[in-house]
């Protein structure tokens, strides 16, 4: 279906009543277009029809905010080509799909379902991590500095998107467990692009990765590529775009395959520690479990001995 002419026009004569809207209504019809294979496109006839500043103000700032020579797109634009290629790695698999780009992305049937689980109130992982590529540079347009020779930096728009990003969806009523995915994917997502290197991520950087971004780690990892693309487009670089596929791939399958490595059994616990060295509750006790659980995930010790071991090393040396 279409929308005609004479209905576009009472449309755009009375956008303002969308003010009158519950939050939650909006919110809801914003997912159905998010949920949409087409969603890039729907979002870009919202803003033909004078609605998207309506619903997402925050993100008008970002319209002609430019960018560092190997970005295509500003942020605004870039920021809807991402949706757009959320959509593709969402459905390449699927029948019909030629798309040479990514016939080596990872998929399986545990990412088809991490994507098509709910998250809350009928809305699905893979409609979240469009709204969140949606939002995931909106905190660029604040952040933005031009240094003498020219260079374009955001430096801290990670953070700072974090924040506009759960405000707005506090405003539009998502419930917190969508908020906080939100905010640990657009705070964490340059991290996957910083570990694309010769040698793949190593025990340590793995661990700290999942641990970090936690329920996020997967939508975090497609985040990332769908801004390589929507960052690149017609520029992409295929060597160093295969480089990322394959970074991409081995921490899918440490996430998958070694949950040693990324979420690794506890060997001590709290009561044990403070049991063992007459501590009491409190931070303390956190850090030294922290530091255990990250010389379990990376090797270094494998056993309640071990674990106790470097736990007295730690208090000894910060004593």
């Amino acid at each position: 279906f279409t929308i005609e002419p004479v209905t576009e026009t009472l449309i755009r004569q009375n956008r303002d009543l969308l003010s009158l809207v519950s939050a939650e209504r909006v919110r809801d019809e914003l997912c159905n277009i998010l949920e949409t294979n087409n969603a890039s496109d729907s979002l870009r006839y919202l803003d033909r029809l004078g609605l998207f500043d309506l619903i997402i103000p925050e993100l008008a700032p970002a319209r002609g905010v430019g960018q560092p020579a190997e970005h295509f797109w500003d942020v605004f634009d870039h920021s809807l080509q991402t949706v757009a290629d959320v959509q593709r790695l969402l459905m390449w698999n699927s029948a019909g799909t030629n798309d040479p780009l990514l016939s080596a992305i990872p998929w399986s049937s545990a990412i088809e379902q991490h994507f098509a689980r709910e998250i809350a109130g009928g809305r699905t992982g893979g409609t979240l991590l469009k709204l969140i590529a949606l939002l995931h540079d909106i905190g660029k347009p604040a952040n933005k500095t031009i240094e003498p020779n020219g260079r374009i930096r955001f430096l801290g728009h990670a953070t700072e998107g974090a924040r506009i990003a759960a405000q707005l969806m506090e405003r539009l009523r998502f419930s917190n467990r969508e908020i906080r995915i939100a905010q640990l994917a657009i705070d964490n997502h340059l991290r996957p692009g910083s570990l694309v290197r010769e040698e793949m991520p190593s025990r340590r950087a793995v661990y700290r990765y999942f641990r970090d971004t936690a329920e996020a780690g997967i939508d975090t990892l497609y985040l990332c590529l769908a801004d390589h693309l929507a960052a690149r487009g017609p520029m992409l670089e295929i060597g160093h775009w295969q480089a990322h596929i394959t970074t991409t791939r081995y921490m899918l399958d440490q996430w998958f395959q070694e949950q040693s490595v990324v979420a690794p059994l506890m060997l001590i616990n709290g009561h044990d520690l403070m049991s063992e060295f007459g501590l009491a509750s409190g931070p303390q006790i956190g850090v030294l479990l922290e530091i255990i659980r990250e010389a379990q995930a990376t090797g270094e010790l494998t056993s309640r001995e071990e674990a106790i071991a470097l736990a007295a090393k730690h208090l000894e040396r910060n004593q």
